[in-house]
C-alpha cells in the first residue's frame, strides 16, 4: 500500500501584536511645580491653577474647611499658604465664598501647596473646579507635597521664604528662582494694605449668610458706622450690617478729619496684610486723632496692631504665626474660652502697652496677646477674625460689644472739655 505524502505544515496566520510598553509607559508623572526657599531647599510636585512663578513669605493653614475664603482673604497678601487639611479643593469653588472686598484688586496670596491631587467638585454649590479658579485668579498651586513635612519645618525654622512655580512641561531654572527668593525682602517693613484696599468709598448693607435664603439685605440700621479698609473681609462687613450698622467703607489712606466729617457713631480698624509698623506711617496718625475724638473704636487684626501703635505699644514679627480656625483664645473680661479664626504674623507686645491700656484677651496656644480696651473709654481691639469665615462662630459677640459701645457712647455724650480731662496717661502716650 503506498503511503500518503505528510501534509504540509500550515503556516500560522500572522498576528497583530499590541506595541511593547517601553519604559517610558512606567515613568513617574512628569515634575511640573517646585517650591524652592531660601535655605536653598526644593520641593518638587505638580502644579495646578496659574502657570508661573510667585514669590511670597510660607506659612501653613490648619482650617479643615473655607479654603477659598482663606485664598481670598487680603490679609494673606504675599504669603504662599500651605494647607495643613490634604483634600483641598473637593468642594470646588463658588462666587458667594469670595472674601475680597476690593475686586478690581490682583490677588493678594501669592500661591497654594496642597497634599492630595484636586479632584472634581462634589457640592451642590460649586460652579467651578478649584484648578480653574485658581487659574482665573492668577494664583499658582502646587499639589503631591508632604504637607506635614512642610508644616514641621515651619514650626522649627519659622516662615521662610520662597517661591511657587507651575510650569506644565517641567522646565525650571533654578538659578533664576534662588536669585528671586534671595532679592525679596521679606514682609517685615511692607505695607501691602495700599495694594488690597478699596480705592474709593463703599456703601454695603449686606448681611450674613443663611443656609435657604443666601445673604440678605440690611434695613432700619440704627448706627452709622465707618470702616476703613486695611484689606477688609465681606464677612466682617455683613456682621455689622447684620446687628443694625449702616456701614461706610473708606480707602485704607482715608483721614481722620474726612471720617468724623462723616458723624459716625463708631469706627471700625479692619484686618489686612503685611507690617503693621510700615502701613502705621500713615494710618497710626490718623487713628490716634480718632482715637482722641472720643467715638467708639473696634479693630481687628491689623487694625488691632496699628490701634496699639497710636497707644503707644510696639509690635514685633512672630516665628511661625497663628493661622487656622481652631486656635483658642481666653477672654479676661468674662473668664469665657473661645475658639477662634487666626491669621497674623505680627503681633503686640504685651511689655509696651502704656498705663491705661489693658490686656483683654490671650491665646491659649502660646501666650501671645490677642487684645486690648483703654480704660474708661470705648476703645477695644482683638487680634483674630471675630467674623469667621471660616472658622468658629463663638467670638460674634464681640460685634454686639461695639455695638452696645456706640449705644453707651450716645447716651453719655460728654462735651468737647470733658473729653479732654479724661485722656490722661493716653494722650501723652499718643503725644496729646
Amino acid at each position: 500500500m503506498a503511503k500518503k505524502a505528510p501534509a504540509r505544515p500550515v503556516k500560522p496566520r500572522a498576528v497583530k501584536k499590541s506595541a511593547r510598553p517601553s519604559f517610558s509607559d512606567w515613568e513617574a508623572p512628569r515634575v511640573t511645580g517646585l517650591l524652592v526657599l531660601a535655605d536653598g531647599t526644593v520641593i518638587e510636585g505638580f502644579g495646578f491653577g496659574a502657570e508661573g512663578e510667585a514669590v511670597g513669605e510660607v506659612c501653613f493653614n490648619t482650617a479643615m474647611t473655607g479654603y477659598q475664603e482663606i485664598l481670598t482673604d487680603p490679609s494673606y497678601a504675599g504669603q504662599i499658604v500651605t494647607f495643613t487639611f490634604p483634600h483641598i479643593g473637593n468642594v470646588g469653588t463658588n462666587e458667594d465664598d469670595i472674601e475680597t472686598t476690593n475686586l478690581a484688586a490682583t490677588s493678594g496670596v501669592r500661591g497654594c501647596v496642597v497634599k492630595a491631587s484636586v479632584t472634581d467638585p462634589a457640592n451642590y454649590r460649586s460652579h467651578r473646579h478649584f484648578g480653574q479658579w485658581l487659574k482665573a485668579r492668577g494664583i499658582v498651586g502646587l499639589g503631591g507635597i508632604d504637607t506635614r513635612a512642610l508644616t514641621n519645618l515651619i514650626r522649627e525654622k519659622g516662615m521662610p521664604n520662597g517661591v511657587i512655580v507651575h510650569h506644565a512641561r517641567g522646565h525650571f531654572d533654578l538659578k533664576k528662582l534662588k536669585a528671586m527668593v534671595a532679592e525679596w525682602p521679606g514682609l517685615v517693613g511692607m505695607d501691602l494694605a495700599k495694594d488690597v484696599s478699596l480705592t474709593q468709598r463703599m456703601a454695603w448693607d449686606e448681611t450674613t449668610w443663611d443656609w435657604r435664603a443666601g445673604y440678605g439685605r440690611g434695613n432700619g440700621a440704627r448706627y452709622k458706622v465707618v470702616a476703613v479698609d486695611y484689606g477688609l473681609k465681606r464677612n466682617i462687613l455683613r456682621c455689622l450690617t447684620t446687628v443694625g450698622c449702616e456701614v461706610t467703607v473708606v480707602p485704607a489712606t482715608a483721614l481722620a478729619d474726612d471720617i468724623l466729617a462723616m458723624n459716625p457713631d463708631g469706627i471700625f480698624l479692619s484686618n489686612g496684610p503685611g507690617d503693621p509698623a510700615a502701613t502705621g506711617e500713615y494710618a497710626v496718625p490718623e487713628i490716634k486723632k480718632l482715637v482722641s475724638s472720643g467715638k467708639p473704636v473696634f479693630g481687628i487684626c491689623l487694625g488691632h496692631q496699628m490701634l496699639a501703635l497710636a497707644l503707644g505699644a510696639k509690635t514685633q514679627k512672630m516665628h511661625q504665626g497663628h493661622h487656622g480656625a481652631n486656635h483658642p483664645v481666653k477672654d479676661f473680661t468674662t473668664g469665657k474660652v473661645e475658639i477662634t479664626s487666626m491669621n497674623h504674623g505680627f503681633t503686640v507686645d504685651r511689655a509696651t502697652l502704656p498705663e491705661g491700656v489693658v490686656e483683654t484677651h490671650v491665646s491659649l496656644f502660646d501666650g501671645s496677646n490677642c487684645g486690648i480696651a483703654v480704660e474708661g473709654k470705648p476703645i477695644f481691639s482683638v487680634q483674630y477674625h471675630p467674623e469667621a469665615s471660616p472658622g468658629p462662630q463663638d467670638s460674634h459677640y464681640l460685634f454686639k460689644r461695639f455695638v452696645e459701645q456706640m449705644d453707651k457712647a450716645k447716651a453719655s455724650s460728654p462735651s468737647p472739655r470733658e473729653s479732654g480731662e479724661r485722656e490722661g496717661p493716653i494722650a501723652k502716650a499718643m503725644g496729646g
